[in-house]
C-alpha cells in the first residue's frame, strides 16, 4: 500500500472517502460523524498504511506531551469511536488492527490516485484500438448525449438547484452563518459524575457566544434537549432554524480541562472549522474566551469589546469555587424538568459553597438569586437571601447580564413596571439573545398594556429558544386564542407531561368557547 503524503486531500478505502482538508469521513458519498481525535487517529493511520504506529507516535501526534494524564483512555475512547463510524470489528477487523501494548496498524487497501490513473491508461489504450466504423457510430451516439447533458447542465445552473451554480462558480465555499446553537459537550471523562462539568462549561460556551454582535445564539433550554439525540445535524438545524452548529467534547483530568469543539454548517452538515485548547481550571473562562474568538472569526462576525467578554464571566480565584458553582447551576436547572425542590435545596448549599471559597466571584451570587427566586413559595426570607445577593453580585459586576435581568425580575416582583424595563432594556443591551430576558420584559410590557411592544420581545424569546412556548400568553392577552392554541398543541407534542402547558390549553379553549358564545348572541 502506498503511503499517504501530507499533500494529499482525498484518500479512499472501501466504501469510505476521506478529506484531510476539511476533516471529513464520508461513506458512499454521505457524511459520517466523527469527532476530532477519532479522526486525527485515522489521519496518522492512513499515512503508515500497512506499518505499526504505536500508542507513543499516536500521542505525540494528538496528546501533546504534559496534557493529560489519562491518554490511555483518551486513546482507548477515540479508537473505540472510529471503529463505531467504520463499522469496523476488534476482534475481526477489516480497517483497523490492534496490536496489544504496542499500537495500532491499518490493513485496509487505500486508494490515493494511482488507480484512477492507471485506469484513464487502460481507457485510452482501448480507444486507440477501436475500429473506425465504431468511432463514426460513436460520434452521433456522444454528440447526441453531449447535446443533451449540455441541455441539463444549463438548466441546473439557471434554477441553481442543490447549490450547483454556487459551488461551481465559488458561492456557498465559505457559508455566511447568521445564527449557531451550541449542543452539549460530551463528557469525555469516563466518570458519568462529571456530565455536571460538561454541562456547565456549554452553558458558559453559549453564554459567551451570545455577546457576538449580530449573530442570533439559541438558547440553552432549547439546544440542551438534543443531549443524546439521535437527530442528524440538518434535522436539528431546521428545528432551531440556525446556519451553524457547535458540537464538541470536554474532558478533565485533575486540575486540567481539555475542550474540543468544531463548526458545522447545519443545512448541509458540511464542517467549517475544528480545534482544541487546554487549560488549568481556575483558567477555564479564559478558555472558553479562546474558543469563544475563534469561533467569532470563523463566522465572521464583530465580537463585543474584550472587557464585556471579561465581565460575564468573572475568574473565580481557585477551582472549588468554580466546581461549587457549576454543580449549583447543574442542580438549578434540573428543577422543573423531573425534579422537585430537593434540587433547588442542592443548588443553593452548592453556590454558598461557591461563594465562601471566593467571596467576589459574582456568578455564584447570582446563581443564588435565582434559587431563592424561582421557588414555587418565595417567603419573605427567600426574597431578602435573593435581594441581597442580586446586590452583592451586580456590586461585583456592574455590566452582567444575569444580574441585569435578576434585578429586572425583581422589580417586576415589586410592581415597579417602569423600573423592570429600564433594567430589562439594559440587560438586553449587554446580551440581546437573552430569551428569557425578552419573554420576561414581554410578561412586563403585557402588564403595562403595551401587547403589541409585548408580542414583538416574545417573538424574538421564541426564535431564541424555539423548543419551548413564549407566546401563548401575550396572544392570549391578546385575544388570539386561535394562534395560541395551535402553539400549545405544538408544544404539548414536544413536552407531554408539562402540565403548565396543558393548563394553558385548557384556558384557551374555555376562553375561545365563551367568546364564541359572545358573538353567536
Amino acid at each position: 500500500m502506498s503511503p499517504v503524503s501530507s499533500s494529499q486531500r482525498s484518500i479512499r478505502f472501501g466504501d469510505f472517502n476521506v478529506d484531510l482538508h476539511s476533516g471529513e469521513l464520508r461513506k458512499h458519498g454521505i457524511r459520517v460523524k466523527l469527532q476530532v481525535q477519532p479522526f486525527q487517529v485515522l489521519q496518522v493511520l492512513l499515512e503508515h498504511p500497512g506499518e505499526v504506529v504505536t500508542r507513543e507516535e499516536l500521542q505525540k501526534r494528538i496528546w501533546p506531551a504534559d496534557t493529560f494524564v489519562d491518554f490511555d483512555q483518551g486513546l482507548n475512547n477515540a479508537v473505540k469511536r472510529l471503529r463505531e463510524a467504520l463499522g469496523d470489528d476488534a476482534e475481526k477487523p477489516h480497517f483497523i488492527e490492534t496490536l496489544s501494548k504496542r499500537g495500532y496498524r491499518f490493513i485496509g487497501a487505500v486508494h490515493n490516485g494511482a488507480t484512477a490513473a492507471t485506469s484513464k491508461g487502460a481507457t485510452a489504450a482501448l480507444a486507440k484500438t477501436s475500429a473506425p466504423e465504431t468511432r463514426r457510430k460513436g460520434f452521433v451516439w456522444g454528440l447526441g448525449l453531449g447535446v443533451a447533458l449540455l441541455a441539463a447542465l444549463a438548466l441546473v445552473l439557471a434554477l441553481n438547484t442543490g447549490g450547483m451554480r454556487d459551488r461551481l462558480f465559488g458561492k456557498g465555499v465559505a457559508p455566511r452563518i447568521q445564527s449557531l446553537a451550541v449542543l452539549p459537550l460530551q463528557n469525555l471523562s469516563a466518570d458519568p459524575t462529571q456530565e455536571y462539568f460538561s454541562d456547565g462549561m456549554t452553558d458558559a460556551l453559549i453564554t459567551d457566544l451570545a455577546q457576538i454582535g449580530g449573530v442570533k445564539v439559541i438558547s440553552r433550554t432549547s439546544s440542551m434537549q438534543y443531549k443524546q439525540t439521535t437527530k442528524s445535524l440538518p434535522e436539528i438545524a431546521r428545528e432551531l432554524n440556525v446556519d451553524g452548529i457547535i458540537e464538541g467534547t470536554v474532558q478533565r483530568s485533575g486540575d486540567r480541562v481539555r475542550i474540543t469543539a468544531q463548526l458545522i454548517y447545519g443545512p448541509s452538515d458540511k464542517h467549517l472549522w475544528a480545534n482544541s485548547y487546554e487549560q488549568d481550571m481556575r483558567d477555564i473562562f479564559a478558555l472558553e474566551r479562546d474558543v469563544t474568538e475563534d469561533i467569532a472569526r470563523q463566522v465572521q462576525a464583530r465580537l463585543l469589546p474584550q472587557d464585556r467578554i471579561a465581565a460575564t464571566h468573572p475568574r473565580p480565584t481557585n477551582s472549588k469555587a468554580l466546581d461549587a458553582y457549576l454543580q449549583g447551576n447543574y442542580h438549578l436547572q434540573r428543577y422543573g424538568r423531573g425534579a422537585g425542590v430537593e434540587e433547588m435545596k442542592k443548588a443553593s448549599d452548592m453556590f454558598q459553597q461557591a461563594i465562601d471559597a471566593d467571596p467576589k466571584f459574582a456568578p455564584a451570587y447570582f446563581g443564588l438569586a435565582n434559587v431563592h427566586a424561582a421557588l414555587p413559595q418565595v417567603s419573605p426570607e427567600d426574597s431578602a437571601i435573593a435581594r441581597k445577593a442580586e446586590e452583592t453580585g451586580l456590586a461585583l459586576d456592574p455590566n452582567s447580564p444575569q444580574g441585569q435581568t435578576i434585578r429586572a425580575d425583581n422589580k417586576w416582583r415589586d410592581l415597579d413596571w417602569s423600573g423592570a424595563e429600564k433594567e430589562f432594556r439594559r440587560a438586553l443591551a449587554l446580551n440581546p439573545n437573552n430569551a428569557a430576558a425578552h419573554d420576561d420584559f414581554c410578561e412586563t410590557l403585557g402588564e403595562m398594556g403595551r401587547l403589541d411592544e409585548a408580542l414583538k420581545e416574545c417573538q424574538l424569546s421564541q426564535e431564541l429558544d424555539p423548543n419551548n412556548d413564549h407566546m401563548a400568553g401575550v396572544l392570549y392577552r391578546r385575544g388570539e386564542y386561535d394562534h395560541a392554541i395551535a402553539i400549545l398543541r405544538m408544544m404539548i407534542d414536544r413536552h407531554p407531561d408539562d402540565g403548565a402547558l396543558h393548563y394553558a390549553l385548557f384556558q384557551c379553549f374555555e376562553k375561545n368557547k365563551t367568546t364564541r358564545r359572545l358573538y353567536q348572541n
